[in-house]
């Protein structure tokens, strides 16, 4: 990688750390499904603009469905899923789990898109579940249910953004690929119509008992805007330039920001199990990713 993507990778782990804090921040109050949906409608509404602005051609040279499909996989099912851990689990928790995201890749790279699955590979895998495993059983928050259903939440999601990264390189990078900014406005838009549905029923079934106040709609708009519009740009840039598998590695760098904004902002307890686990899913990644590994 040249010097220009790897601070493209540290941008995005330190915007996606943050969004674990935002989302503890709302998901508590006004519930999952309005998360999810606001943090995917604002950053279309957003994106629309910044594009606009931009005066980017919009032609997504017949791409338009196959992106849309992209953004049900890639932000509105994780969006949905991280909004439901965030309720239950410490913003740290959740960025770590969230760093599980290049083992998900490698079983499903192995699995359905005929990349090489090496003894290193299937060890990282291994390590890096019982990292997972150390976090949820040792950590400073209680081992019951509401934990293990937040964790679930978050291994589903990495499960989604693996398949997303490779589908994302056979549908959109051939033929010349696709502007990284229509690639996150076509995404954001598919999310943002498959959730309206699921958002209308939610509100008229369980609306929710308050729709909060100034910090929890400021830290919608950094989540939408932010965390959600512009990382995309980003990461579809990584995609395309450096890869799915080394564009996953940005969640490596994420657990470090979102534990250090959730302790410092938010009081979140510590323990060793982020050490242990986090160590753990480190070893996890470095075999995984390690030098001779193809990831192209």
């Amino acid at each position: 990688m040249n010097l220009v993507d790897i601070l493209r990778l540290l941008s995005l782990a330190a915007i996606w750390g943050a969004s674990f804090l935002f989302m503890r921040i709302i998901a508590p109050v006004i519930g999952t499904i309005p998360t999810a949906f606001f943090r995917v409608s604002i950053a279309f509404v957003g994106l629309v603009v910044i594009l606009a602005l931009m005066r980017v051609d919009w032609n997504f040279r017949g791409k338009l469905k196959a992106v849309m499909v992209l953004g049900l996989i890639n932000s509105g099912i994780p969006a949905t899923f991280y909004s439901l851990a965030a309720q239950v689990l410490p913003a740290g928790y959740s960025a770590i789990f969230n760093a599980t995201t290049p083992l998900m890749g490698v079983l499903i790279g192995g699995l359905f898109f005929r990349e090489p699955l090496t003894a290193a590979k299937v060890s990282g895998v291994f390590l890096g579940l019982m990292g997972v495993a150390i976090l949820t059983r040792a950590g400073p928050v209680a081992f019951d249910r509401q934990l293990l259903m937040g964790a679930l939440a978050c291994l589903l999601a990495t499960t989604c953004y693996g398949f997303a990264g490779f589908l994302t390189r056979r549908w959109l990078d051939h033929q010349g690929g696709l502007d990284s900014r229509l690639s996150a406005l076509g995404s954001m838009f598919g999310a943002t119509l498959f959730l309206l549905p699921l958002f209308g029923y939610s509100v008229i079934t369980h609306p929710p008992a308050s729709w909060g106040g100034w910090s929890v709609w400021l830290s919608l708009l950094g989540l939408g805007l932010v965390c959600t519009a512009f990382a995309y740009i980003l990461y579809f840039r990584l995609l395309s330039s450096i890869g799915p598998v080394k564009s996953m590695t940005t969640t490596f760098l994420i657990p470090p920001f979102g534990v250090l904004w959730g302790a410092l902002l938010l009081d979140e307890p510590l323990g060793m199990a982020h050490v242990y686990g986090g160590v753990l899913i480190a070893a996890a990644l470095w075999l995984v990713l390690k030098p001779g590994v193809s990831s192209r």
